[in-house]
């Protein structure tokens, strides 16, 4: 069978999502179901129908989501509102949208893996450091019962 022209193909977006927590081993078919519980439950049936969100693949802790051209912005903020993926708190975050897969794959960056966590002291307290890319720190103090979380990035601790 001979393939459609390029001029009578169904024109398609493709959307570059970051899969967070860092490091969280995801799969294709539990990305997509995810996608599609979450764009059901806000825009609602007959819209995803039209949309026809796939997911093309997984990988690396990204995603590329597939969508009919027009409808990108309303599957970019259905993929905000995912939660969870194979009930593991997880969250899509979009990094890109475009016409080809091979775009997007320019823009895919290596996640590194987070540094082992460290010790480190702030004021009085004793807290265990976790770094992440992108100048992120999660700081943990250390109690049996008082646990504090903190958020502090690279810009915070130069202020001080």
């Amino acid at each position: 069978m001979k393939p459609r022209p390029p001029a009578m193909r169904t024109k398609r977006r493709y959307i570059l999502v970051r899969i967070l927590p860092y490091g969280m081993v995801a799969d294709q078919k539990q990305v997509y179901l995810s996608v599609i519980e979450a764009a059901t439950s806000l825009l609602g049936d007959a819209v995803v129908g039209l949309a026809q969100p796939a997911v093309v693949s997984c990988d690396g802790g990204y995603a590329v989501v597939r969508c009919r051209r027009g409808s990108e912005a309303d599957i970019t903020t259905a993929l905000a509102t995912v939660t969870s993926v194979a009930d593991e708190r997880a969250a899509l975050r979009t990094v890109a949208v475009s016409g080809t897969i091979h775009a997007l794959r320019r823009r895919m960056k290596p996640i590194r893996p987070a540094q082992d966590p460290a010790e480190t002291a702030v004021g009085d307290g004793c807290f265990t450091a976790y770094r992440y890319p992108r100048q992120k720190v999660d700081l943990l103090e250390k109690g049996i019962k008082h646990q504090k979380l903190l958020f502090f990035t690279e810009a915070d601790l130069e202020e001080r």
